[in-house]
């Protein structure tokens, strides 16, 4: 499948934490548990999409500094074109991730100047047109992209991650050119389906899917007004939980691109999701679709 992305790189150190809240230390000794990798939402769903054997094309901006020339050579590890990428910030954004041993994370991300960007949609015209699916990230230069590939026919995909509110300034034009739109559990305003109804009301996206960490994830599909929930698959591996949704979301897109039905591919996302939180950060742990077919069949075979 060729799918397009346009989304975030960033540089993400992770450091394991003893709980929340965090009490005052002068100093802690945490023995190989910072790690600092290649991240970002559009890296995380960039590389999870090739892992699962798709075909790449990222739009993104770094700096023309140490950490985008890290990323740069990670991404060519990783044999994902850095064509589509403009080096024109002061600096590449970088995260810091605090996490305990329950999963729980606590994100700090400076963007540096990117929310100031814009990536210019004229520019990605046949690239959209020619992929199967484009997933479009909700970050400031990316506005008049997804708006965009929506008229060009192209189906189009977007993850807000964390909503409280269906009139959410920020991610309305995403939420609007959104025909597969992504969010997760944390903060609702109220019962989980309430919510996807009202996002649906509002906006009628074709699929509307929710994760929800331990407990799954939720899927609707409005124009059938059929709405079902998926189980967590869980490894007994949990280490940290940062990054979960983006592989939920990368992996529904491909196996959905491929022709499954939006509960099948939901249900092979929900496994592709609970092996990645066994690992520590938010580009680490995917799976291969072989990983995949052979987990659930012996998960079958039970």
């Amino acid at each position: 499948m060729k799918i397009f992305v346009s989304g975030l790189l960033n540089v993400e150190t992770t450091v394991a934490v003893r709980g929340f809240p965090i009490e005052y230390y002068p100093i802690d000794y945490s023995f190989f548990g910072i790690n600092s990798n290649v991240s970002g939402v559009g890296y995380n769903i960039a590389k999870a999409l090739k892992t699962l054997g798709d075909e790449v094309n990222l739009v993104s901006f770094l700096g023309g500094d140490e950490e985008g020339r890290r990323v740069v050579s990670q991404l060519e590890a990783d044999e994902i074109s850095s064509v589509n990428i403009s080096f024109s910030l002061k600096n590449t954004p970088v995260s810091a991730v605090l996490f305990d041993n329950e999963g729980r994370r606590q994100i700090y991300c400076d963007l540096k100047d990117i929310q100031e960007r814009s990536a210019n949609p004229e520019k990605y015209t046949d690239e959209l047109k020619s992929c199967d699916i484009a997933a479009i990230c909700n970050i400031n230069f990316n506005r008049e992209l997804i708006k965009r590939a929506k008229k060009l026919g192209t189906l189009t995909a977007t993850d807000v991650h964390v909503l409280s509110d269906v009139n959410d300034e920020y991610n309305r034009d995403f939420m609007e050119n959104a025909d597969i739109l992504f969010l997760s559990d944390e903060n609702l305003p109220c019962e989980a389906e309430s919510f996807i109804r009202q996002i649906y009301k509002r906006f009628h996206n074709k699929i509307i899917a929710l994760g929800m960490g331990d407990k799954g994830a939720m899927l609707f599909m409005g124009d059938q007004d059929k709405l079902f929930e998926v189980p967590a698959y869980k490894s007994g591996k949990i280490i940290n939980t940062i990054g979960a949704g983006d592989a939920l979301f990368s992996a529904f897109l491909h196996y959905y691109a491929k022709g499954l039905s939006a509960e099948k591919a939901l249900e092979k996302a929900v496994v592709f999701a609970g092996i990645k939180i066994g690992f520590n950060g938010a580009s680490l742990g995917f799976s291969t679709e072989k990983e995949i077919d052979d987990i659930i069949n012996r998960n079958s075979a039970k």
